[in-house]
């Protein structure tokens, strides 16, 4: 099969490669943008209709994340309902309206706000349609969700179009923060699901019965009942006190949660404890947004402590693994992806606590996205090879990958 077919055979293979080409240009450009205002060394900028923190902020989360949320949930609903896979025309229109939301996004100031807001609102829908036929092929509550997740993403970027375009209940700022907490969401629940069941299945390959990792129940429930209503409340115009508290119990929970998954187990193999720590900067980037809501540390470090450490480092955990399982490669990360996974929590952390250091704040910032590109580039350098690649052909009955003590 041709190269070019190839990408566009599989959902995860195309939109996983643009995320993680996006990742590196995106920051790239934006890295640029911040030296210029750091410095004052003029130069360049973009023809963008909003400033360009709000550009930034909206291609991360509906570029970037988009991306990834589309390469997953293309690869992963089939799987869980037994509907036929997206086909190749479908996927190849998909990655063509991601691309043409970034067009419009990166050129906003050159076309009419209507038009940009058009060319920005249609990746989502026609992704969330073809979700929803193939979910109500076996429709359960717990799949189901992510059809309103997805929605309240949208409703995000309503709220952002509908500000660049001068109307008056347009909000970019709020539009930005339901994208974020959409994907939050997202986060809560597929990483509820995966992390404990890969850790599980890891363990018991090599050979361990017993204190297997605990998931289910009320506390599952509490979590992510509390993070799903987190992102839909959040598309309401309400006091900043309810998002804040609900963001402290989300934030409580999500850390009990991963309490029970064994992750210290999880130290001698990559592909998985970085699962447990993106997860971790999860239920900690919930507490530190919540408690500013209160007054006790800044908004927007806590933002980027969910956007890079939770929805950063869990992307490029889920696109690795998926990236070599869905191609028929053993479970195990390459070490420039395994070098990557641990470069983006120390970028999240060094982002965080960047506006604190007074006189260091502009280089803490710009080496946190120099961070960034590094792991991103690392693993781009690693999966886009496997994402262009056949898949590797089934191997021969007998002992399974990884049987020697190296967990799939």
């Amino acid at each position: 099969m041709p190269v070019l077919a190839r990408l566009f055979s599989e959902g995860f293979r195309i939109f996983f490669l643009l995320t993680l080409l996006s990742a590196v240009l995106f920051l790239s450009v934006w890295e640029g943008l911040l030296w210029n205002d750091f410095f004052g060394s003029g130069g360049w900028s973009l023809p963008i209709l909003p400033g360009p923190i709000g550009w930034h902020a909206h291609e991360m989360i509906f570029g970037f994340a988009g991306a990834a949320m589309g390469g997953f949930f293309l690869t992963a609903v089939p799987n869980w309902t037994g509907a036929p896979a997206a086909q190749r025309s479908f996927i190849a229109i998909a990655a063509g309206l991601w691309l043409l939301g970034r067009i419009a996004a990166w050129t906003s100031a050159l076309w009419p706000a209507g038009l940009v807001a058009l060319a920005s609102l249609l990746f989502v829908p026609f992704l969330g349609a073809k979700i929803a036929t193939q979910l109500l092929k076996r429709p359960k509550p717990q799949n189901m969700m992510f059809l309103g997740i997805l929605a309240a993403m949208w409703g995000g970027e309503v709220l952002v179009q509908a500000d660049w375009m001068g109307l008056g209940w347009g909000d970019e700022a709020r539009g930005l923060r339901v994208g974020l907490l959409a994907l939050c969401a997202m986060i809560a629940v597929i990483g509820g699901r995966v992390v404990p069941a890969f850790t599980r299945n890891a363990m018991i390959r090599t050979g361990r019965e017993t204190d297997l990792p605990e998931s289910g129940g009320r506390l599952d429930l509490a979590g992510i009942g509390v993070t799903v209503a987190l992102a839909l409340l959040a598309v309401l115009p309400l006091p900043e006190m309810i998002p804040a508290l609900l963001a402290l119990v989300a934030g409580g929970l999500t850390l009990a949660r991963l309490s029970r998954w064994k992750g210290l187990w999880s130290r001698p193999y990559p592909i998985i404890w970085t699962l447990h720590l993106s997860y971790a900067l999860l239920g900690l980037g919930y507490l530190a947004w919540g408690a500013a809501g209160f007054g006790i540390g800044a908004e927007i470090p806590a933002l980027h402590l969910l956007g890079i450490g939770a929805v950063g480092g869990m992307v490029l955990s889920v696109m690795s693994r998926a990236s070599l399982g869905h191609t028929g490669r053993p479970l195990i990360a390459a070490r420039p992806v395994a070098l990557a996974y641990g470069i983006v929590p120390i970028a999240a952390l060094i982002r965080w606590i960047a506006p604190q250091a007074t006189d260091g704040e502009a280089f803490l910032t710009l080496f946190a996205g120099i961070l960034w590109i590094t792991a991103f580039g690392l693993a781009l350098a690693a999966v886009a090879p496997i994402l262009l690649a056949p898949r590797m052909p089934r191997p021969p009955a007998g002992p399974t990958p990884g049987s020697s003590g190296r967990p799939n």
